[in-house]
C-alpha cells in the first residue's frame, strides 16, 4: 500500500515515514501543500496522511482543492490542533478521519489501515478470490486453507492484484504500489516478483496480458 505523507516538520516527518514503512506501507513524504497537489496529480496513492499546518498551502486548502477536483483519495488528517472547530472543519472539507499529534505509530498505522479498508468497501479484513484468501491486517495468505509465506513485496503485489481481480493492472500501476519515488527500480524487478509469486500460489492465478500488464483471476 503506497501512501503520501504530508508533514512539514523534518524530524516528525522522518519518524512517521520510518514508522509507517515498519508497519508495511510504501511511503512518499512531502513538506508543503503545493507538493501534495503535484504528487496526487502525477502518482497513484492508496491514501494521504495530511498535516493541517502545512506551508505554501494549508491542509484545509489542500482538502478543498482535492475534493473540488474530484480526487477521492482517502485522507487521514494529522493535526496538533485538538479543538473541535479545526477537526470539524477538516472533516467537513473532505477528510475521512483524523489523529491528533503526538500519536503512537501503532495507532496511526491502524487508523490508516482501517481508512483504506473502508475506502475499498471491505466489510471485513479478508479478501477472498476463490480458494485464495488474503488478510491485510495480519499479513497472512492462505490457499486452500494452507498458509503461504510471502515477502513484503510479494504480499503487496498480490494485495493489489486481488483488489482488482478480473481487471488488468499495468506494469506502472503495480510498480507504484511496490516502490516509493526515490527508489531505483530495476527493469525486470516486477517480473521477478511476479515469477516468485506464481511459484508460491500457482502460475494459473496470474495472467500476463502482453503489452498491457497482469490480471488475477480465480482458479476454477
Amino acid at each position: 500500500m503506497r501512501v503520501l505523507l504530508a508533514e512539514d516538520d523534518r524530524n516528525l516527518g522522518e519518524a512517521l515515514k520510518l514508522g509507517l514503512v515498519h508497519h508495511g506501507f510504501e511511503v512518499d513524504w512531502v513538506r508543503d501543500g503545493q507538493a501534495v497537489i503535484y504528487e496526487l496529480n502525477n502518482t497513484s496513492y492508496t491514501a494521504l496522511v495530511l498535516d493541517i499546518g502545512l506551508p505554501l498551502k494549508s491542509g484545509f486548502q489542500v482538502l478543498k482543492d482535492l475534493r473540488s477536483d474530484g480526487i477521492t483519495i482517502p485522507v487521514l488528517i494529522l493535526t496538533a490542533q485538538d479543538g473541535v472547530e479545526s477537526i470539524t472543519q477538516g472533516l467537513d472539507l473532505g477528510g475521512d478521519d483524523y489523529v491528533v499529534k503526538p500519536v503512537a505509530l501503532e495507532v496511526l498505522a491502524a487508523r490508516l489501515r482501517a481508512l483504506i479498508r473502508r475506502s475499498e468497501g471491505a466489510a471485513k479484513n479478508e479478501i477472498h478470490i476463490g480458494d485464495l484468501v488474503l488478510n491485510p491486517m495480519s499479513y497472512q495468505v492462505h490457499l486452500q486453507k494452507e498458509e503461504i509465506s510471502l515477502s513484503k513485496k510479494e504480499f503487496a503485489l498480490l494485495h493489489a492484484l486481488m483488489l482488482s481481480s478480473d481487471r488488468v493492472l499495468t506494469k506502472s500501476q503495480l510498480e507504484d504500489q511496490l516502490y516509493s519515488w526515490g527508489h531505483e527500480v530495476e527493469s525486470n524487478a516486477l517480473e521477478v516478483h511476479i515469477h516468485n509469486l506464481r511459484k508460491k500460489i500457482g502460475s494459473e492465478w496470474i495472467q500476463t496480458i502482453r503489452g498491457v500488464g497482469y490480471l488475477l483471476k480465480a482458479v476454477a
